[in-house]
């Protein structure tokens, strides 16, 4: 396959994602994860803003009104429930487990696209599917409760699988709309429809003064800025340039890279450790990406 436009793209946001998740791990549990992603995300929106009057200008294109609807919705179930259940994924279980669960986003892409895009799924990719769910369950299956709680494993796979369904159906029912309309407007929008989606969610529950707090308190800026600055602005223009430039379903076989780039980040850096099931998970789930792409 030769590499275009779309293909580095997707790449590219996977590598920059690890990252971001890295980072966001060694900030710890100063912030809770509902309050990490509003800070990420307001982070995100504000870089948009002059990147947007810069490329395309402040005037609105012509976004119907069923447009700009399921861009918001889109935003709010992958920005701001999906991307609040990863980081408490994260927190629950560890950045490589977090990763190879994350594996799960391609096959969610790959069958809501056959159902709703039109796209083919051959017999190849089935089998890459089977791969990748024996490195997620190999992974997972029976962990050394001294890493982590058995309670908190378990929590970790809902929060875990619910975020990367929610992605799924959120980058989904924003395909054809990434394709037709200005692509800087329409990432805005989602963010939009994310944060709008957080302050609607804070003021029924009462919780801006307790978030307030928790952002008066000394917290660790050096790893929640370059994170957030990665993960809601770089990484998240490039993952959607390449659901824009192709397939639904091949864009988001090339985001899985990202996971390997978690788990070997997160032996390198945060020092998790990575025993023979998670290296054999990896292989599994990197061969079933690698078929997946090559069929």
């Amino acid at each position: 396959m030769i590499m275009g436009w779309g293909e580095f793209f997707a790449l590219s946001s996977a590598f920059c994602w690890a990252l971001a998740i890295i980072l966001f791990r060694r900030a710890g549990d100063a912030l809770p994860p509902f309050e990490l992603n509003l800070f990420k995300n307001l982070l995100g929106f504000s870089l948009l803003v002059p990147t947007v009057a810069f490329v395309e200008g402040y005037q609105l294109p012509a976004f119907s009104l069923e447009e700009i609807g399921i861009a918001l919705l889109s935003g709010f179930l992958g920005i701001a429930v999906a991307d609040t259940w990863y980081l408490r994924a994260l927190s629950l279980m560890g950045a490589s487990r977090t990763g190879i669960v994350a594996s799960l986003l391609s096959p969610f892409v790959i069958l809501l696209s056959i159902l709703f895009l039109g796209e083919s799924l051959r017999g190849w990719q089935l089998a890459g599917f089977a791969l990748v769910m024996s490195g997620i369950l190999l992974v997972t299956w029976r962990q050394n409760r001294r890493e982590v709680d058995a309670a908190h494993l378990t929590k970790g796979m809902f929060f875990g699988t619910g975020a990367m369904f929610l992605m799924a159906v959120g980058i989904v029912m924003v395909k054809e709309i990434l394709e037709t309309r200005p692509f800087l407007w329409t990432t805005e929008l989602r963010l939009v429809g994310g944060i709008a989606g957080m302050l609607i969610y804070m003021a029924f529950r009462g919780r801006f003064d307790t978030v307030r707090q928790r952002f008066m308190q000394p917290l660790p800026w050096r790893f929640i800025l370059p994170a957030s600055f990665l993960g809601a602005y770089i990484s998240m223009m490039m993952w959607l340039a390449g659901y824009k430039l192709i397939t639904a379903s091949e864009a988001s076989v090339l985001n899985e890279t990202a996971n390997a780039w978690i788990v070997l980040l997160a032996w390198l850096v945060l020092g998790e450790s990575i025993g023979y099931r998670k290296v054999v998970g990896l292989l599994l789930t990197s061969v079933g990406v690698i078929i997946m792409l090559l069929v």
